[in-house]
């Protein structure tokens, strides 16, 4: 009898561990998602780059984007990785403060969200920079 309670306590022990070491599974798979933007709709601005960080997991490109009062409006897009944006020919150095490029993205599905995930960025020369969508692809 005390055998099986001590099988049953490293049984119990084991559950317990199993699903502590499953709970960063969740946030991961979610992570991975494009759960926070309109995937039916690209849309299409343009300004001048304020940043790109090229950070893991996911690059980051600011936009300032003037906003018709004389000002600008500064956009968020989320890039890919840079493992993956390197193997399309990016570089850290693609993008650089006072750029102006034009860009074509996936928008937040919160309106009060300007940007969204970057589908293309083209400069004036006509140089473009896929994230995951082929430039002129609609």
């Amino acid at each position: 009898m005390k055998q099986m309670k001590t099988s049953l306590k490293q049984a119990g022990l084991f559950a317990v561990l199993v699903a502590a070491l499953m709970l960063p599974a969740g946030p991961a798979i979610a992570h991975h998602g494009f759960a926070d933007y309109d995937m039916t709709r690209q849309l299409t601005v343009s300004g001048k780059v304020r940043a790109f960080q090229w950070t893991n997991p996911h690059t980051w490109l600011w936009l300032d984007v003037p906003n018709g009062k004389g000002g600008t409006t500064l956009y968020a897009f989320e890039g890919m990785s840079p493992n993956y944006l390197g193997r399309r020919g990016w570089t850290r150095e693609s993008l650089k403060p006072g750029d102006q490029i034009t860009v074509n993205f996936f928008p937040f599905k919160d309106p009060k969200k300007k940007g969204g995930t970057l589908a293309f960025a083209k400069k004036p020369n006509g140089e473009e920079f896929n994230n995951f969508v082929p430039a002129g692809a609609k």
